[in-house]
C-alpha cells in the first residue's frame, strides 16, 4: 500500500463466527421459540374448551394455520422493510398510510383500464417513493425520523384521499384473477399449500437476510444504527446510506399495498392502512429489533408478525373479544422493549 491510498475503514457488520455470532443467533430463536409457546398455549387451551363442549378443536386445523400465515404475510411482509429501517436508527410512522396510498393508486390504475404489469408496478413505485420522500426529508432537514414520518403519515393519506376523491376505488371487474387470489389462504391450485403471498414474503426475507448479512450496503446499514457518529468517521456517507434505506423499505411497503388491493378484493381505500404502522413496528419489536438501533433480523421479525397472527386467530376461536387481543399484544410489546433496554444497559454496563 502507498503512502497516498487510504485504509479501508473498520466498519462494524454482523459477524458470523465466534461468541457475538451465536448470540446474535439466540436474539433471533427467543422470538421463533416464543411463537412456540404461543402456539402451544392456544392449542391447548382450545383442546381443554373442545373436551368441555363435547367437539373437535378448531385452532391447530390446517385451514386455521393458512389463515394466520396469510395474516402474517400481511404484516410480516412490510415489517421486513421497517426492520432495515430499525437496524438503521430509524422508525417509520408513515408505512400504514403509504401501504393505503399503494393500492389506491394501484386501484386507480385498473380503473382507468391500464394493464395488470403497469398497475403493479405502478403500485411499487409508489411505495418506493413514499420512502424516498421520507429518507430525503430526514437527511435534508435533519429532523428525527418521528417527527418526519409523523408527518407524512398525513400526507400519503391526504394524496390518498385526493387520488380516490375521497371514496374507495373498486376496479375488481378488470384485475386479473391470479391478483385478486393473491392473499386467498386457501389457493388454487391446492399443491401450494399456503397464500402466494406467503411465498412471496418468504422469497424477500430470504432476499433481506442476505442483504443485511452479506453486503456491505448491510453492513453500512448496522453501523449507522449501532453509532452514527462513528459511522461517519468511518467513511460511510450517512444521508445516502439512510435514504437507501427508507427507499429499499418502500418495496416492501409497495408489496404489501398490493396485498391490502388483493385482502380488499381489487379495492382501494384511502383509510385502510390506519394503525397498520403500528401493527407492523410491533413486529419487529417482539421479533427483537431494537428501537435504539443496531440490532434486528428477518427471523425474529417474521416470528414477531406470526406470534401477533396466532394470537389474533387464538383469540377468534376462544370468543376472547377483541379488546383482550389488544391487551395481550400491547402487554408482550411492552415486555419486548423492557428486555431490549434491559440488554442495552447490560452492555452499557
Amino acid at each position: 500500500m502507498n503512502a497516498t491510498s487510504k485504509p479501508t475503514p473498520d466498519v462494524p457488520r454482523p459477524q458470523l463466527l465466534g461468541h457475538r455470532h451465536f448470540r446474535l443467533l439466540g436474539s433471533a430463536l427467543g422470538p421463533f421459540l416464543g411463537l412456540l409457546l404461543v402456539l402451544v398455549v392456544f392449542w391447548a387451551a382450545d383442546t381443554y374448551r373442545a373436551s368441555r363442549l363435547d367437539r373437535e378443536g378448531r385452532f391447530a386445523t390446517v385451514e386455521g394455520m393458512q389463515t394466520v400465515l396469510r395474516n402474517t404475510s400481511a404484516v410480516g411482509t412490510a415489517a421486513l422493510g421497517m426492520t432495515i429501517i430499525i437496524i438503521a436508527g430509524g422508525i417509520d410512522l408513515s408505512a400504514g398510510t403509504a401501504i393505503a396510498l399503494c393500492a389506491t393508486v394501484t386501484a386507480y390504475c385498473f380503473r382507468a383500464g391500464y394493464a395488470a404489469p403497469v398497475g403493479v408496478l405502478a403500485g411499487l413505485m409508489t411505495g418506493c417513493v413514499t420512502g424516498f420522500v421520507n429518507g430525503s426529508l430526514i437527511s435534508v432537514l435533519r429532523v428525527v425520523p418521528f417527527i418526519i414520518t409523523l408527518g407524512t403519515m398525513t400526507l400519503f393519506r391526504g394524496t390518498g384521499r385526493i387520488i380516490a376523491g375521497d371514496t374507495p376505488i373498486r376496479a375488481h371487474e378488470s384485475v386479473p384473477d391470479w391478483m385478486l387470489t393473491l392473499q386467498d389462504p386457501f389457493p388454487e391450485p391446492e399443491w401450494l399449500l399456503v397464500s402466494p403471498g406467503v411465498w412471496l414474503m418468504l422469497v424477500l426475507a430470504l432476499l433481506v437476510g442476505c442483504l443485511l448479512n452479506y453486503t456491505v450496503f448491510g453492513r453500512h446499514a448496522f453501523a449507522l444504527g449501532s453509532n452514527e457518529a462513528t459511522a461517519r468517521l468511518c467513511g460511510i456517507n450517512v444521508n445516502r446510506t439512510r435514504i437507501a434505506v427508507y427507499t429499499i423499505a418502500g418495496i416492501f411497503v409497495g408489496v404489501a399495498g398490493l396485498f391490502q388491493f388483493a385482502l380488499l378484493y381489487g379495492e382501494g381505500d384511502p383509510a385502510a392502512g390506519t394503525g397498520k404502522e403500528l401493527e407492523i413496528i410491533a413486529a419487529v419489536v417482539i421479533g427483537g429489533g431494537s428501537l435504539s438501533g443496531g440490532r434486528g433480523s428477518v427471523l425474529g421479525t417474521i416470528s414477531g408478525a406470526a406470534i401477533m397472527a396466532v394470537i389474533q386467530h387464538g383469540c377468534v376461536i376462544l370468543s376472547i373479544p377483541d379488546s383482550f387481543q389488544e391487551i395481550i399484544i400491547g402487554v408482550i410489546i411492552v415486555a419486548a422493549v423492557t428486555l431490549d433496554q434491559f440488554r442495552q444497559r447490560r452492555l452499557v454496563g
